[in-house]
């Protein structure tokens, strides 16, 4: 039965339960979010129950990082050729399961293969939610909801710590799988409900070599950039799994250029806006991780907070961009997005230089406001970037744009995870004299060197991105000031297939 509609937007009743369509997207986009966060701090608590040291328990936090980089260009095109909300509908229930077997797992091999479900359900989901709020939502209010969309992103990133330190020390580790199960299922019962029939399918080819390229090029990168931090990035093994990421990224490249139909239109990034945004995007989300690792141990260990303050605190990043991502949004689709990205990649950077002057005596109160700080300007930042990457795109190609956009998240993640982990270790063992691992017994000053290092380092990821928005902006501005065309406004006019 053909639709009565070209477009969402024509539809009064698709628009009448459009903000309502919003909760649905972003419970799960906050469950997939949160859960490659949230295991970090349950991993001393997985150990001790299934018996494993600590270093093979990372790979469950590791694993799902994985897995969703491989897969999520994928399902990206995927939604692009089958419908968006088909594939996100299916990968619900994907995700829901995976949570069920994760938290009934009684061994490492187990969990890790409930691990690998769960995150091809939470890429099913990612790689469409942004588009299918494109879709969905006029032009004057998409950056409004693309930012609530960054909101729930980012509250999902950042808030694992917190959520996970209180629900592992009262309920146990199982409980952070399980607790995706009924907030699952009422999300599915209400998708059946309010979300509407796809209005475009395409008849191409999936790139099934391409999908094989891009997957071996992530494994091997990811593995490699996580492995390192254990044996050393100097080890033969670590450089040669690096090297076959290298040939398989070329490899992918060269096939992406040449198919008629690839899973990757290259095309996308000949767009400066679409891939300036991306960049930045990636650049704050490893700042951003940098954060999220080496905060707990600096409250913890050095300010001798219990786990669940040192939670609370962490948590005020999350609500402050709670209440600043949306109304960012809203002043992106009344004043353009640039401006904003460009004032909330400063502030991080202040906040960022504010970690960095920490110390062993510093008042909790300065802590805090550091942190807050990072939450408003990763607020002010995030909503805008997405409605800049979004609104560039053709809707024939929504789906994959949005798992790009997703996939340079998670690459950042784990990125940020080897940048903070490998420079703290890295100059604690210059400070000390000898290889370190972990934290010294009485010695702060080591650990606090280190994190000064870290901090140091994000502060100046994210000056790299305010560089490149303010290139950006003001070479615009003078560009236009010496009667050159004007470039086209951040949020078009969404093309039609």
């Amino acid at each position: 039965m053909k639709p009565a509609f070209s477009s969402y937007q024509d539809d009064p009743q698709v628009q009448q339960r459009r903000w309502r369509i919003l909760i649905i997207l972003n419970l799960f986009t906050f469950m997939a979010t949160l859960d490659g966060s949230i295991v970090n701090v349950a991993l001393p608590s997985i150990s001790s129950s299934l018996g494993l040291e600590l270093g093979h328990a990372q790979w469950v936090s590791s694993i799902y990082l994985m897995a969703i980089c491989s897969f999520i260009l994928l399902f990206g095109r995927l939604g692009d050729i089958f419908g968006k909300i088909r594939i996100f509908r299916i990968g619900t229930i994907v995700f829901v399961v995976g949570s069920l077997l994760c938290g009934l797992s009684g061994s490492l091999a187990t969990l890790i293969a409930a691990r690998v479900v769960q995150a091809i359900g939470a890429s099913m989901t990612m790689a469409n939610s942004q588009g299918i709020v494109t879709d969905i939502f006029p032009s004057t209010e998409r950056g409004k909801a693309l930012g609530l969309v960054g909101t729930f992103v980012s509250l999902g990133s950042i808030a694992g710590p917190g959520v996970g330190g209180l629900m592992v020390g009262s309920l146990g580790w199982e409980s952070i799988f399980w607790i995706n199960v009924p907030l699952g299922l009422l999300a599915i019962l209400l998708g059946a409900k309010l979300l509407p029939r796809d209005l475009r399918t395409a008849k191409r080819s999936i790139d099934g070599g391409g999908s094989l390229l891009f997957a071996g090029f992530i494994v091997s990168l990811v593995a490699a950039i996580l492995l390192g931090q254990e044996i050393g990035y100097g080890d033969w093994r670590i450089l040669a799994l690096f090297a076959f990421a290298a040939v398989s990224f070329a490899l992918f490249l060269r096939r992406e250029s040449c198919i008629d139909e690839p899973m990757l239109n290259l095309g996308l990034f000949r767009n400066p806006l679409f891939s300036l945004s991306i960049l930045c995007g990636f650049l704050v989300f490893v700042s951003m991780f940098c954060y999220n690792i080496i905060a707990p141990f600096y409250l913890q260990s050095i300010l001798g907070l219990s786990p669940s303050s040192a939670g609370w605190t962490m948590m005020l990043y999350p609500l402050v961009m709670v209440v600043v991502a949306p109304l960012s949004g809203a002043m992106s689709d009344r004043f353009g997005s640039e401006w904003l990205t460009f004032i909330g990649l400063l502030l991080m950077v202040g906040a960022q230089a504010g970690l960095a002057s920490l110390h062993a005596g510093s008042p909790l109160v300065v802590v805090g406001g550091c942190i807050a700080l990072l939450g408003l300007g990763g607020g002010l930042f995030q909503s805008p970037n997405n409605s800049l990457v979004m609104s560039t795109v053709p809707r024939p190609q929504l789906g994959i744009a949005g798992s790009v956009n997703s996939l340079i998240r998670n690459l950042g993640m784990v990125t940020g995870i080897a940048v903070a982990t490998t420079t703290l270790f890295g100059v604690m063992s210059g400070k000390a004299g000898y290889r370190v691992t972990g934290l010294i017994p009485d010695r702060p000053d080591i650990f606090l060197s280190g994190m000064h290092v870290v901090f140091t380092v994000s502060a100046c990821i994210c000056v790299v991105g305010v560089l490149l928005t303010g290139w950006r902006l003001f070479g615009r501005k003078s560009r236009r000031g010496e009667g050159g065309q004007p470039e086209p406004q951040a949020r078009p006019k969404p093309k039609e297939a």
